[in-house]
C-alpha cells in the first residue's frame, strides 16, 4: 500500500470511528477490506480507496468502517465484571431506586449482542426483586451488520459454547435447526440502536450503569478523554462505568475514579461512588450490608 494511501486511510478511520491504526496493521486493512472491494467490483484496494477519495459511493465510507471495527464478543466475558454486576451493582441499585423503580444500562459497542443479553439475564434472575421495574437495556453499535444479527437473537453452537452456562442455555433459548434462538420475553428486554461514540450522547439519554469495555483501546489519548467526558455527562452522580481489564481512565480523565477494590469499575469523581477522602467512610461502591462479597469463583461455570 502506498504511504499516501495508508495515511488517508488512517486519518479517515480515526475521524469515522475513532479507530487508530499503525503502518503495522497494514496487513489489517488489506485481509479485512479487500472482501469489501470484491463485495463492490473492485478489482484491489487501491480501486477502493480512489472511489473513497472521490466519494462516488456514499455507502462505501459506512462499508469500509464497520469492516475495520467489527469485533468479536461472547456471553459472560471476562466473567469478574457480570459477578460484580450481579453481587454489588445491581442489588445497590435496587435499593437506591426503589422509589422510582427504575433501571437504565447502557452496552456501548454491543457488537452481535452477547454481552447486553448476558446482563439481561442478570436482571431476569434478579426479578423477584424488581417486580413493578422499568427495565431498560440499550445496546449500541457503528455496525449496522453486527445489529442486525444482535436483534435476531439467533447464535451458532460455537458462539453459545463460549461463555454461556449449559443451565443459562437451557433456560433462555430454544434450538432452532443448528442454531440457538434467544428467548422472546429476553430478547424485549434489550433496545440495538445504531450509534457512533465520537458523536454527542445526549441523544441516548441518562444510564444508572454503563459498559463501555474494551472499546477504549482502540482510541487515542484525546479521544478516549472526549468518549469519557461524553458518558459522564450521561450519568447520575451514583452511576457506574464499567470498563475493559486493560482499560483505565488514570490520566486520560479527572470525570472518574476507580471504585475502591474493584478493578475496571469507576464512579463519577463527585459522586458517593468516588473515592473516599482519607479517614472518610467508604461510600456505597463498597459492599453494603445484605449485598454478597464477589465469590472467589465464577457463579457460573462455564462448559467444558
Amino acid at each position: 500500500m502506498k504511504p499516501a494511501d495508508f495515511e488517508f486511510m488512517a486519518a479517515m478511520l480515526k475521524s469515522e470511528s475513532g479507530l487508530v491504526i499503525g503502518t503495522d496493521k497494514i496487513y489489517l486493512l488489506e485481509s479485512r477490506l479487500m472482501p469489501v472491494a470484491r463485495k463492490k467490483g473492485m478489482k484491489d484496494l487501491e480501486d477502493l480507496i480512489a472511489n473513497l477519495r472521490s466519494r462516488r459511493d456514499p455507502r462505501l465510507l459506512k462499508d469500509v468502517t464497520e469492516a475495520m471495527t467489527t469485533n468479536e464478543s461472547f456471553f459472560f466475558r471476562d466473567i469478574k465484571p457480570f459477578d460484580l454486576f450481579r453481587d454489588v451493582i445491581l442489588p445497590q441499585m435496587i435499593e437506591a431506586r426503589a422509589a422510582k423503580k427504575s433501571l437504565r444500562i447502557w452496552c456501548a459497542a454491543a457488537s452481535s449482542g452477547q454481552e447486553p443479553y448476558s446482563l439481561a439475564m442478570i436482571v431476569k434472575e434478579a426479578s423477584a426483586r424488581m417486580a413493578g421495574w422499568r427495565i431498560e437495556i440499550v445496546g449500541t453499535d457503528i455496525s449496522t451488520e453486527m445489529l442486525e444479527k444482535a436483534k435476531a437473537g439467533i447464535y451458532s453452537q460455537f458462539e453459545v459454547q463460549r461463555g454461556l452456562p449449559i443451565q443459562m442455555l437451557v433456560k433462555y433459548f430454544k434450538k432452532d435447526e443448528e442454531s440457538w434462538r434467544i428467548d422472546p420475553a429476553l430478547r424485549a428486554m434489550v433496545q440495538f440502536r445504531e450509534f457512533n461514540l465520537l458523536r454527542d450522547l445526549k441523544a441516548l439519554g441518562q444510564f444508572d450503569v454503563v459498559f463501555c469495555r474494551n472499546v477504549l483501546i482502540y482510541f487515542d489519548q484525546a479521544t478516549k478523554g472526549q468518549v469519557l467526558e461524553g458518558i459522564s455527562r450521561q450519568m447520575p452522580s451514583d452511576g457506574v462505568l464499567f470498563l475493559g481489564g486493560a482499560e483505565t481512565v488514570l490520566g486520560i480523565s479527572d470525570r472518574f475514579k476507580p471504585l475502591p477494590g474493584y478493578r475496571g469499575v469507576y464512579g463519577l469523581s463527585d459522586g458517593p461512588g468516588a473515592a473516599p477522602a482519607a479517614g472518610a467512610p467508604p461510600g456505597p461502591a463498597a459492599p453494603t450490608a445484605g449485598t454478597r462479597p464477589l465469590p472467589g469463583k465464577p457463579a457460573f461455570p462455564t462448559k467444558r
